[in-house]
């Protein structure tokens, strides 16, 4: 009769290690058996070798004691806000690891064991996240919280190890020797062995282990970005104090310089000056703020992408906006979230535009629609160029009714490029960010579009790249009685730690069928002296 599946595989590793730990006998062939074939025998009849009996019985303990850990030796616990699954592994030299993933793990000489604990950080729970944002005075627990979470998941972690190891060791000495005191001499085998690891982890635990991890994968540059980190902490107040001066001096070149085209704004011209991509760099502040002091602007339009991530967390960043001394207009990107976007609205001085909304400001008329992907972690966006240009086509319609309505827009703002280009002939000024460079397009249906670069510089994380990358920034002089752009400057810094400055006056291709000179190269200034004292002129060539 055919043999279940099971029965069959049990059987065959049985045989195995018969064959492996009883030799073949020599000489007569036992009566009872088939020629050339040797007696049955089980593993615990009487032995030759008591040496490779315990050999066996101990591949047996070790073995299921091992498949016992794969199969229920984990758990998963919380720890602080991180959810996290716990594991112990066998392992020659012990010690702690450490699993970040996608960025690598860290390895800590925490015990000597032929036991490791694995500790895979799997996502950081919202709830208890945001609980923590919520009320930061739950940080000043957060370090004995992270203790107790620890100290009880590896209590429970133990004890379901117990049961792993002396299930699986039990299981297979009984598959093995077919012999319940046999499978269960293997279990208490398993269970000594591994209270035996215990001792030996807490007699050798090295608490100071986490000062000198070891680092794999992407976290193999940790040290040297938690240096780097330091230093731009411990400097980067005096950094930004520097670039905000820089600003001020630059505004300076239109006095000595004769090579820009020439418009001199008169008064009663509405300046404006267009942001985006802050990407949370907390110098580019200073910079607006010395812009909207040394050009006396009217309105700061920011087209998106303030943030890096969205988290409520970021907020705190958002705050120097009361102080620009200017009202300022903003629409989402896709690294702001609805978040974002209702904090901002809190501030007097913010108007958030949405889904083609219109407000007057600063004398002009601006409508404007926040970016319809949210990807914080620098992902494709679900829809792509598609979705985009659909929501272009949304605010185009909008920009349509209001001009029906005998209210026209003046300038229209998105974050995409490609929800901005749908806004042609519906509007005479659109304005767009996104790419972190500029561009400076006229339609065919007439309206002119302005990409801005990152006024941020990329953010903070621009000191990853081998060169950082530039900040940027637009002064757009727009006519009062028309409303209608006559000229803009674009300025453009060098990026962190850098001290070079570049200053360009350019006009409309309109204007200059007028009889005005052409556009000259950008001007380059490199380090205005900051001992000259500030002053504030009207920029003007």
């Amino acid at each position: 009769m055919a043999r279940v599946p099971f029965r069959a595989a049990a059987d065959r590793v049985r045989h195995r290690l018969i064959q492996l730990l009883r030799p073949k006998p020599r000489g007569r062939t036992p009566v009872g058996s088939r020629t050339g074939t040797a007696a049955p025998a089980d593993l615990t009849g009487p032995a030759r070798h008591p040496g490779l009996r315990a050999l066996g019985m101990l591949a047996v303990v070790v073995l299921g004691a091992w498949l016992g850990l794969l199969a229920v030796g984990s758990i998963r616990t919380p720890v602080g806000p991180m959810d996290t699954n716990m594991t112990l592994r066998p392992s020659l030299t012990g010690g702690s690891k450490i699993n970040v993933a996608p960025l690598g793990a860290l390895e800590l000489d925490s015990h000597i064991a032929p036991l490791r604990l694995d500790v895979d950080v799997d996502r950081l729970d919202p709830q208890r996240s945001q609980a923590l944002v919520d009320r930061p005075e739950r940080f000043a627990g957060l370090q004995d919280e992270v203790t107790r979470d620890v100290t009880a998941g590896t209590r429970e972690l133990a004890v379901r190890s117990c049961v792993a190891v002396v299930s699986g060791a039990t299981a297979l000495g009984l598959v093995v020797y077919r012999r319940p005191r046999r499978a269960l001499t293997a279990g208490g085998l398993a269970l000594t062995l591994l209270a035996a690891s215990g001792v030996s982890a807490y007699a050798t635990w090295n608490p100071k282990s986490v000062l000198e991890p070891k680092f794999s994968g992407l976290l193999s540059s940790a040290p040297s970005v938690v240096g780097d980190a330091r230093s731009i902490v411990t400097e980067f107040d005096i950094y930004q104090q520097e670039l905000a001066r820089l600003v001020t001096n630059v505004t300076k070149l239109y006095d000595a310089t004769s090579t820009l085209p020439v418009y001199r704004p008169d008064p009663g011209t509405i300046r404006v000056l267009h942001v985006s991509d802050l990407h949370l760099n907390p110098a580019a502040w200073h910079i607006i703020a010395s812009l909207v002091e040394q050009y006396e602007i009217d309105v700061i339009v920011d087209s998106g992408d303030t943030m890096d991530h969205g988290s409520a967390a970021e907020n705190s960043f958002l705050d120097p906006v009361r102080d620009l001394g200017a009202p300022y207009v903003w629409v989402r990107g896709n690294h702001d979230s609805l978040v974002t976007q209702a904090y901002l609205k809190k501030f007097k001085n913010v108007h958030v535009l949405d889904d083609g909304k219109a407000v007057n400001v600063g004398g002009l008329r601006i409508a404007g629609t926040g970016d319809i992907s949210f990807t914080p972690n620098r992902t494709a966006p679900v829809g792509g160029k598609a979705a985009a240009q659909l929501e272009g086509a949304r605010l185009a319609s909008a920009l349509r009714d209001q001009k029906r309505a005998g209210t026209p827009v003046d300038i229209a703002v998105a974050h995409d490029p490609n929800t901005a280009r749908e806004a042609d002939g519906t509007v005479p000024l659109v304005l767009s960010g996104h790419l972190h460079r500029r561009i400076n397009e006229q339609l065919k249906l007439g309206t002119r579009l302005k990409v801005e670069g990152s006024t941020g510089g990329g953010g903070l994380r621009a000191v990853e790249k081998e060169k950082p990358e530039k900040v940027r920034a637009s002064v757009l002089y727009m006519d009062r009685a028309t409303r209608r752009l006559q000229a803009w400057d674009e300025i453009t810094l060098g990026g962190l730690g850098l001290t070079t400055a570049e200053v360009s006056r350019h006009l409309p291709e309109e204007n200059l069928k007028k009889g005005a000179p052409a556009p000259a190269t950008p001007s380059p200034a490199s380090s205005p002296s900051p001992d000259r004292s500030p002053t504030r002129p009207t920029p003007s060539p």
